[in-house]
């Protein structure tokens, strides 16, 4: 779905506010969630966007080029995991309820890119229970191709170094990681 359950943001939402980060991308951003959530918080932020489904930004006022209006400041229409590097050279990296939707594998390697690249925060947010979903609206990236778990995740992260702080609900794991330095 293009947009995420409520479980986990204000947790989220604290982490942004102790951290401030001057600079964000958020991979797959759907509706806009964390934009929405976090851009009344700390101004003066360039907020870029990794949508892979060119439809979603009409439909939710990503941006719009004419104008130079909307959630971000910066737009690039392309599947994350083909990305150039310097795109994940940010304050903090957003990956909210997108990991699901990709192979494992792809998954830890996009994790492993962004911290390689440099970034000193990762947000990520995903189901942590049995979320069986296919494709949504004509958008085939919208399905689960991985049912993560909390632990799955925990470990994950915790190999990429750093320190990482997680939040277990009943239907999401949140986790903020943060490069040591």
């Amino acid at each position: 779905m293009p947009t995420s359950d409520a479980e986990g943001k204000d947790w989220s939402l604290a982490r942004f506010k102790k951290h401030r980060p001057n600079t964000v991308t958020d991979i797959g951003p759907g509706d806009g969630t964390y934009a929405r959530l976090f851009r009344p918080e700390h101004h003066g932020v360039w907020w870029t966007a990794i949508e892979i489904h060119k439809p979603y930004v009409a439909k939710y006022k990503l941006k719009n080029t004419k104008t130079r209006t909307g959630m971000y400041d910066e737009l690039h229409i392309e599947d994350a995991r083909q990305s150039e590097d310097h795109l994940f050279h940010r304050d903090l990296v957003i990956a909210g309820d997108v990991l699901e939707h990709m192979p494992r594998e792809d998954a830890v390697a996009l994790l492993q890119r962004i911290e390689q690249a440099g970034t000193w925060h990762i947000l990520v947010s995903l189901p942590i229970v049995d979320s069986q979903q296919g494709e949504v609206d004509g958008n085939p990236h919208e399905a689960h191709v991985h049912q993560w778990d909390a632990k799955d995740m925990d470990q994950t992260l915790a190999q990429l170094g750093g320190r990482v702080e997680k939040m277990h609900g009943r239907t999401l794991g949140v986790w903020w990681w943060s490069r040591r330095g």
